[in-house]
């Protein structure tokens, strides 16, 4: 029968060959694939929660990977690995590793020189975390995720609230979010720092 998604606004679709690497063979809908991957998600919070880092650790691209790969790894094959396929949004699949490269590069000028403020920072990492596009699927979540290690592990605050809500779902909330992504898109990042405190 195979997987049948119905994709919403800001969602990456997967191709045949991604779907293929789906290890929990008895999902079928979108709302079981919901199921089982925010229970890996959650495992990856807990395990983020317990995981000691510091800024040396954080900023590389293997560190993404394993984050990725603790939120998917029980339901996708390809879990914490590079997209092979161009999707609909994000840098051609030649230019990911070299993008990451700069992002990690900015980001730590912006923390040793202190451009932004610490949720700043935060922010604009996740957000060009989603513009380069790691992997097939996830993006958001895995930005989410990475912007709440950094918040809480190099910078010692709280984790963000991302507006209280399940941003994988269509709701005014998922909007609001996504409207405010589109206007840091053209820089302008208050909106999305505010949204991830609200």
């Amino acid at each position: 029968m195979g997987l049948k998604i119905e994709y919403i606004e800001g969602q990456t679709p997967l191709d045949e060959d991604e779907k293929e690497g789906l290890l929990v063979k008895t999902i079928s809908t979108k709302g079981e694939l919901d199921e089982f991957e925010q229970l890996n998600i959650q495992s990856a919070i807990e395990w983020s929660l317990k995981t000691k880092v510091g800024k040396k650790q954080f900023l590389t691209e293997d560190f993404l990977m394993l984050v990725h790969k603790k939120m998917f790894g029980e339901v996708w094959a390809w879990a914490g690995t590079k997209r092979k396929s161009n999707k609909n949004i994000g840098v051609d699949k030649t230019q990911i590793s070299i993008e990451i490269r700069k992002l990690i590069d900015d980001c730590n000028f912006w923390i040793d020189h202190q451009s932004f403020t610490d949720e700043e920072i935060a922010i604009r990492f996740s957000h060009r975390l989603v513009k380069i596009h790691l992997f097939p699927n996830g993006n958001g979540r895995h930005s989410r995720l990475a912007a709440d290690i950094m918040i809480s592990k190099l910078f010692n605050r709280p984790v963000f609230s991302w507006g209280h809500s399940d941003l994988s779902k269509k709701n005014p909330i998922r909007k609001e979010y996504l409207d405010a992504i589109y206007k840091a898109d053209n820089d302008d990042y208050k909106p999305l720092l505010e949204f991830a405190k609200k």
